[in-house]
């Protein structure tokens, strides 16, 4: 059992990451036809014991397409040519994604405009509509 820490007060414990290997596309030649280097990480948000039931539903948010109905986290790398790197980064995407669920976004405000701003707006709109009634045609006094 070995904690893998994520922020100050939550720490991920290694069992909890499931990875499997699968040979990855893309540049390499001959070397990807023969090596397992690309990384397929699983975490179940659902039954997490570490993560708090708020992180676990903003990480829900967060993750979009990427969980799946049961609510298992899947993160994909294959952009290297070692498994060592695909692994260490796809690792560093969930803990990301863990750290930005752990803030808590602010709640809005309603607010109302001002008694000045409403009057303000309401003479702007009359000075302008008597800009415009100015403009029709010149009727002569025959």
């Amino acid at each position: 059992m070995v904690l893998v820490p994520i922020t100050r007060s939550i720490a991920i414990d290694s069992d909890e990451l499931d990875e499997s290997f699968a040979r990855s596309g893309g540049a390499g030649g001959q070397h990807v036809n023969t090596t397992d280097s690309a990384v397929m990480l699983r975490f179940d948000v659902v039954n997490s014991p570490t993560l708090p039931e708020a992180v676990k539903t903003r990480l829900a948010a967060l993750a979009g397409s990427r969980l799946t109905k049961d609510g298992v986290l899947i993160l994909r790398s294959e952009g290297s040519r070692s498994q060592a790197l695909n692994r260490q980064e796809v690792r560093e995407r969930l803990f990301a994604l863990i750290r930005e669920a752990t803030f808590v976004p602010k709640k809005r405000k309603p607010t109302k405009p001002s008694a000045s701003s409403k009057r303000q707006r309401v003479e702007s709109k009359q000075r302008r509509g008597a800009i415009k009634a100015g403009r029709g045609r010149v009727r002569g006094t025959d």
